[in-house]
């Protein structure tokens, strides 16, 4: 599979200066925590669920979570598990004619869990279907909490003979209470190094975060603007996701919303980048309330976070669009790399409006290189707008 694989060859040879590489649920962490991009999540009890994942694969999305959690109800679970199987199952028969379909084949598939003991008692029931499972999303992670989950993550693994992920959720309130945030975040810090060649990436649950206050944000508001969700945001990139090797992807919050009748604040979208015909993609991007997205995506990236937990198609491709590195973030990274600036140093820019310097600048230039390889570099004449508008064909 590869990003932006559901366009045309000669779409994409049109947008990029260099094409995203191909991966597949067998390619290295590293890679893989970085291509998940917009992850989107599904109820597990959804009777259509194969054939979801197979459209949504057509449309440029390359993981999924199957939850059975917190988007069904208690009353629902063991239907869901029951339709879970099923659905593998659908899949895993027709896993040669999807590929053939276009779109790359299958997401990354995840299940989203309630309890350890679910993990190996799907995987077993899975049974040969449970090639297609890349892994589990583990709810309400601690130390204490997150243990028990990990080591049936292990025992699974044993049991199939295959590599399995965990994805953490980070959504406990003591997590977020200020009395308890330095404890917990050094228990969650023991628990995935302790599991790191297992722990594909760190969710956040902001929704979590707002639900234990009472606060819910606007659409025209991002996560950095509730102040108590952003500073658990920068307090969990502060311990869990250093550039020194010893931090993980952590991944952007939720995306919670659909159009609304009525807007209270200005839109954000400035008008310039869509002057021209690019201006009725700017008002439905409003319409919808794209923009709040667009904006709490770039604010995702400026605060070390990659990806986004999306519930929504339509979310998928801003994400994906934002995700592409530009030729001039390009230009720099392959400046900062070069052998000849091991060194230090500091040098102009080749677009000549910044300073790059090689010491402090290598940890960026190294992660950007790395999103270079999953999802591409625009030419030099590409923004975001020509991007999104490819994505959102048939979206």
């Amino acid at each position: 599979m590869r990003h932006f694989g559901h366009l045309a060859p000669a779409v994409r040879s049109g947008l990029f200066h260099k094409e995203p590489g191909e991966f597949d649920a067998g390619s290295p962490a590293r890679t893989l925590a970085v291509a998940l991009g917009a992850t989107l999540y599904s109820p597990g009890t959804r009777a259509t669920l194969a054939q979801d994942v197979r459209k949504q694969a057509r449309r440029g999305v390359v993981s999924m979570v199957l939850c059975l959690e917190d988007s069904i109800g208690d009353a629902d679970v063991v239907a869901a598990e029951e339709n879970l199987v099923r659905q593998f199952a659908e899949l895993a028969a027709g896993e040669a004619a999807a590929a053939a379909e276009g779109g790359g084949g299958l997401p990354l598939l995840f299940i989203r869990v309630r309890e350890p003991a679910q993990i190996t008692d799907l995987v077993r029931r899975l049974g040969p279907a449970g090639r297609l499972l890349s892994g589990f999303v583990l709810p309400k992670f601690t130390e204490e909490r997150g243990l028990p989950f990990l080591e049936a993550l292990a025992e699974a693994e044993i049991a199939c003979g295959r590599r399995l992920f965990a994805m953490p959720v980070l959504e406990s309130p003591q997590l977020l209470h200020l009395e308890t945030r330095t404890e917990t975040l050094a228990g969650i810090a023991r628990a995935v190094d302790k599991y790191r060649d297992r722990v594909l990436a760190l969710r956040l649950g902001v929704t979590d975060f707002c639900s234990a206050y009472g606060l819910r944000r606007a659409p025209d508001m991002t996560a950095y603007d509730v102040k108590i969700v952003a500073s658990v945001i920068a307090d969990v990139v502060n311990v869990l996701g250093r550039a020194d090797g010893s931090g993980f992807t952590v991944t952007g919050p939720v995306w919670e919303y659909f159009p609304q009748p009525e807007r209270m604040f200005k839109p954000q979208l400035r008008r310039s980048p869509f002057a021209g015909p690019a201006e009725a993609l700017r008002t439905a991007l409003i319409e919808h309330d794209m923009d709040g997205l667009l904006r709490e995506i770039q604010l995702d990236r400026a605060n070390g976070l990659q990806g986004k937990t999306c519930i929504h198609p339509s979310h998928v491709a801003p994400v994906h669009a934002l995700s592409v590195v530009s030729h001039e973030e390009f230009s720099d990274a392959e400046d900062i790399l070069r052998p000849e600036r091991d060194g230090g140093g500091v040098l102009r820019s080749a677009y000549t409006n910044k300073m790059n310097e090689v010491k402090p600048h290598r940890a960026w230039a190294e992660r950007t290189m790395l999103r270079a390889e999953v999802f591409g570099v625009a030419r030099e004449d590409v923004s975001f707008v020509e991007l999104l508008s490819a994505g959102l064909q048939d979206v």
